[in-house]
């Protein structure tokens, strides 16, 4: 079986969209042959900025044959019936319809004839009978490899020239061959005079003239000779490397940041890393500020002092070597670098100003700025999330003026010019003009930390003042937006209301605050002008949001949605942090041997009961006397529920629910022994009286933790 080489050679690939285009090219190749008949063994892809490569291993020669018949109408159906059947099969008749067959031709590739078979009913019925012959796989990946280049999904593409070919860049050249043991063999295929060839370019530079290559490996091993890394995996780990080394070598770290890598390695086929050192004048910097200025303009990886934790150096990677070992490319790096470290001081020096005044300019500034043309502007966002921070304060534990003051100058940054030109330090910076204008490091901190958690993952805020500012900006966001019933719909959260629902879930959740949901909806709803209300965040839709996330997030921990409805049925299911707890605990409870086992003898007893309550009309709830039971079992299942009772009563009241399932656990072998050896439908008014309200017993100590009638299984 030969194997299949495929690059595609252009001007250079934006790095943000190597990664999508890797996985399309695969997609796109690899179905279009398999849908074509050919089958593989594996297959692997890979880009650089100058080329998109994919190599298919064990490769079919050819494709099968293939025989399908396809029933059509009736003999005696209208003519319109019998073409449009033709059309579908790909045929055209050409003479008269006979008894026995119908003559017809075929499109190119398909022998094909048509038949009449007698049906059950003593009439004929019209089959097509379809053959297509095996192709050879050269003609079929110049078919598909055309339909790929012509219809490649990318995000943007060009034209060039006079030609209607579109691409990211304009395309060069196209690499296709075959590799079996007879040697390479180039695949016929031209597009736009573009003609597939058996070579490829090295490096622009450094080995900018073309070779042919004979199979994978030898591209690979004459790629790298030609100053071509072509695994985006080998350039990430060799600028890791390098750049680590040369930190290490200058008593410095290097600061991780995965994207940034995996962006430079999108960059540079050939990756050069070389160290530089940032001038005295901006070591005062936030860290931060010279961090995000260098990777958003530049590219560079920061270098840090581990003793200080300041910035004080750089990392570049070049796409080539040099003479002078890039020392002309350093030269040429740091003059740039520090005209944008001296935009970045200007920003810092006349922020702090502002700070220092205690931030009033950017707090009237904010006035002027809109937040949505319903909820007012952000000064009246920040009026209403410092009332609230207030009312939640002493809710989880924090100063209510603290939290007050906290929430007043939170978003006061938004103002700020380093905000301006990086947004994403927003909260970081506010944080350090808080400190500048000598507030309190509660204050501080919650500046930084008051919009997370911004995802599953994200850090959750500890300090009480943090939490407070939090959730006072997200229970804001739900409430102001359910008010104006701007909701989420579908896929659509334009105001990204899911990720401020889970991030008071975090907080509530990791922090395991007490907090009822309804009254922080009830606090949020009471800050939102009544002029601005729509009606429609009076209703328990908001509620039903906060649950629809929890059962989402607690999905990726393991609890099934089943269980969430159990638990939700229970009193005190506003209080997620109680919520949690007694769904873990269902949830372990049911991985032991006696969960499963329990909850089918509950689900027995409890049809039974609710079969006898539908028929009778009347709740058999007034408990039952144990001087009527019969049996041994009988009297045994009284005595184990009265032991269960006195244990799980006082545990749930406790909420150690995870002692209620244990003593739970010990029903599951009297309520069997009952249900199996006792008739409860019995002739016996009295009797089957007594068993009935002893089956509520069972359902009211078993639905002590949690409604197991929602529970799936």
């Amino acid at each position: 079986m030969p194997d299949l080489l495929i690059e595609l050679f252009s001007e250079e690939i934006p790095a943000r969209m190597q990664a999508r285009a890797r996985e399309d090219l695969k997609t796109l190749v690899t179905n279009g042959l398999v849908e074509a008949g050919l089958t593989y063994a594996s297959a692997g892809v890979f880009s650089t900025p100058r080329r998109l490569t994919l190599t298919v291993d064990g490769l079919s020669s050819e494709s099968r044959p293939v025989k399908e018949e396809r029933k059509g109408p009736r003999a005696d159906a209208p003519a319109a019936a019998l073409e449009g059947f033709l059309r579908s099969t790909g045929l055209t008749q050409s003479v008269s319809v006979p008894v026995t067959g119908i003559s017809a031709t075929a499109h190119v590739g398909i022998a094909s004839y048509l038949e009449h078979r007698e049906d059950k009913k003593g009439g004929f019925t019209i089959y097509a009978v379809l053959e297509k012959p095996g192709r050879q796989a050269a003609e079929i990946i110049a078919e598909v490899l055309e339909t790929t280049i012509r219809n490649f999904p990318w995000p943007k593409s060009m034209r060039w020239g006079s030609g209607n070919l579109r691409w990211v860049r304009p395309l060069h050249s196209i690499l296709c061959i075959l590799v079996d043991e007879a040697g390479a063999t180039t695949v016929p295929l031209s597009i736009d005079g573009i003609q597939a060839a058996n070579t490829t370019a090295g490096h622009r530079f450094l080995s900018p003239a073309r070779f042919p290559v004979t199979s994978f490996d030898d591209y690979v091993v004459k790629l790298k000779r030609a100053h071509v890394v072509l695994d985006s995996d080998e350039r990430e780990a060799a600028i890791w490397q390098g750049a680590s080394n040369l930190a290490f070598a200058a008593g410095l770290e290097l600061v991780e940041d995965r994207a940034l890598l995996a962006e430079v390695a999108g960059l540079v086929e050939w990756p050069v890393p070389l160290m530089g050192r940032i001038g005295d004048d901006f070591l005062h910097l936030p860290p931060e500020v010279l961090q995000t200025s260098m990777k958003e303009h530049q590219k560079f990886f920061s270098v840090r002092n581990p003793k200080t934790g300041r910035i004080e150096g750089f990392v570049t990677v070049a796409n080539t070597e040099t003479a002078d070992h890039g020392v002309t490319i350093l030269k040429g790096n740091q003059k740039v670098l520090s005209a944008r470290l001296s935009d970045a001081r200007f920003f810092w020096e006349n922020d702090l100003r502002v700070a220092k005044a205690r931030m009033g300019e950017w707090l009237d500034g904010l006035k002027a700025v809109t937040f949505h043309n319903k909820l007012g502007s952000q000064a009246d966002r920040i009026a209403r999330i410092a009332s609230l921070a207030r009312h939640i304060a002493p809710l989880v534990g924090a100063d209510a003026e603290v939290a007050h003051q906290a929430a007043t100058v939170a978003k006061a940054d938004l103002r700020s010019a380093m905000v301006g030109e990086f947004p994403e330090l927003q909260g970081l910076m506010g944080m350090y003009y808080a400190q500048a204008a000598g507030l309190p490091d509660a204050v501080a901190h919650a500046a930084r930390d008051h919009y997370s958690p911004l995802g599953p993952t994200d850090t959750v805020p500890a300090d009480p003042v943090s939490i407070a500012v939090a959730l006072a900006d997200k229970i804001d966001t739900l409430t102001g937006f359910w008010a104006i019933d701007e909701k989420p719909t579908g896929s659509k959260d334009p105001f990204a209301l899911r990720r401020a629902a889970l991030g008071v879930i975090r907080l509530i959740l990791s922090n395991a605050l007490r907090l009822d949901l309804r009254a922080l909806r009830q606090i949020g709803d009471s800050a939102i002008p009544a002029v601005l209300k729509s009606g429609a965040g009076n209703d328990d839709s908001l509620l039903s949001f906060f649950h629809d996330r929890l059962k989402v997030f607690l999905k990726d921990q393991g609890i099934r949605h089943d269980l969430i409805d159990a638990c939700l049925s229970m009193p005190g299911h506003d209080d997620l942090t109680l919520l949690v707890k007694r769904a873990e605990a269902l949830a372990a409870f049911l991985k032991t041997e006696d969960g499963p086992n329990l909850l089918a003898g509950f689900k027995r007893a409890n049809a039974i009961l609710s079969q006898a309550e539908a028929k009778d009309g009347v709740e058999y709830s007034y408990g039952a006397d144990i001087k009527f039971a019969e049996t041994d079992v009988e009297r045994a299942l009284f005595a184990a529920l009265d032991r269960a009772e006195a244990t799980i009563t006082p545990a749930v009241q406790a909420e150690d629910f995870a002692a209620a399932m244990s003593a739970m656990a010990t029903l599951r072998a009297p309520i069997d022994a009952f249900l199996d050896a006792t008739q409860i439908n019995t002739d016996n008014a009295i009797l089957r009286r007594n068993r009935l309200n002893l089956l509520h017993r069972i359902r009211a100590i078993c639905s002590g933790v949690a409604d197991l009638t929602k529970v799936e299984g």
